[in-house]
């Protein structure tokens, strides 16, 4: 598969008033067309800022180093009407607010954590819907416009999309609003397509729907997928890969299933022994807290709740180490 999306060292900085911080500090990750990639990690690791990095969606005064690349891709719409035509790499890094209008919904789209809050509750979905097409097909008339919002609904697998489609987003249950927010997402056809914890808050049953459905759309999209949670069952489910973030590093990443079956970063282990299994009656939690991004330790940022570090971890930040096959974990003692 070819890469789609490319990090090189990406840094995030925001303002505080103790100084700035890094929420998303060196992180390198490729994600390739038709790929899902599982992002995992504690609330405040850094996942979401990653994500509104690549959205250009950061809050006011962050700055941005480092490189994200889109690379050049197939455009999804053109080439299911059977007119292939592709779309230049863009240096998501350099885009002015305009420019990012234009990449935005159209190259790369996201699902946000809570639809509730995501959608507009005075809008009417399809309406909602409709206004992603404009947004980068204005010359469309209303009836097209109408026939793609219908589409996008069909293909999130939205019972009597005509019906929902003038519903409020209170009529709606938890699932369709959620599936209401990829159709969104996929409007506009995109090529890269983030998923913040979109199972959040639904039950068990409607949780194993949207897994199927982001991983049906995934295949026959070809679209990449970065599935951000801190559910390992989850991601065990959807993802191809896994990168596990700490204090805004990627801190393991590989096959899920190696990552998995045979984690060698001891704040990946210590997820896996903090979660719950049919086998294990006992939970073991990490010990400690995530500490202050502006409190870093000089060393391995998981030192002070790790239980097999050594003199070698309060020194310095460890590098990325090979741990076999495409797997890699950021110790010493690997």
């Amino acid at each position: 598969m070819s890469d789609l999306l490319t990090l090189r060292g990406l840094v995030v900085e925001l303002p505080t008033p103790a100084g700035w911080v890094r929420p998303v500090n060196e992180v390198t990750l490729r994600i390739a067309e038709g790929e899902a990639v599982g992002l995992v990690g504690e609330s405040g690791s850094g996942k979401t800022m990653m994500a509104l990095a690549m959205m250009g969606l950061l809050p006011l005064g962050a700055r941005v180093k480092g490189e994200a690349r889109l690379e050049e891709g197939r455009d999804v719409e053109k080439a299911e009407e059977g007119k292939e035509k592709r779309r230049a790499a863009i240096e998501l890094t350099k885009l002015t607010e305009s420019e990012w209008r234009a990449v935005r919904g159209r190259d790369i789209a996201m699902v946000f954590q809570e639809p509730m809050t995501a959608l507009n509750p005075v809008m009417r979905v399809g309406a909602q819907i409709e206004e992603a097409v404009r947004a980068h097909e204005a010359e469309l008339s209303k009836e097209e416009v109408r026939r793609r919002m219908i589409e996008s609904l069909k293909r999130a697998a939205v019972p009597e999309p005509a019906t929902r489609a003038e519903q409020f987003p209170h009529q709606l249950s938890g699932g369709l609003r959620q599936r209401a927010m990829i159709a969104m997402a996929l409007a506009g056809g995109p090529r890269l397509l983030i998923a913040d914890e979109p199972t959040t808050a639904l039950d068990v049953t409607v949780q194993k729907q949207i897994l199927d459905l982001l991983d049906r759309l995934r295949r026959e999209l070809r679209l990449g997928l970065l599935f951000i949670t801190h559910d390992l069952g989850v991601v065990a489910q959807v993802a191809d890969r896994i990168a596990v973030m700490y204090t805004g590093r990627i801190v393991e990443e590989g096959p899920v299933g190696d990552v998995l079956r045979a984690p060698r970063h001891p704040y990946t282990q210590g997820l896996l022994a903090a979660s719950p299994t049919l086998e294990r009656g006992k939970l073991a939690p990490i010990p400690g807290t995530v500490p202050q991004l502006t409190a870093l330790p000089p060393g391995c940022a998981f030192e002070p709740r790790c239980g097999v570090r050594v003199d070698e971890c309060v020194k310095r930040v460890p590098e990325m180490r090979n741990a076999g096959a495409e797997h890699g974990a950021r110790c010493v003692l690997v």
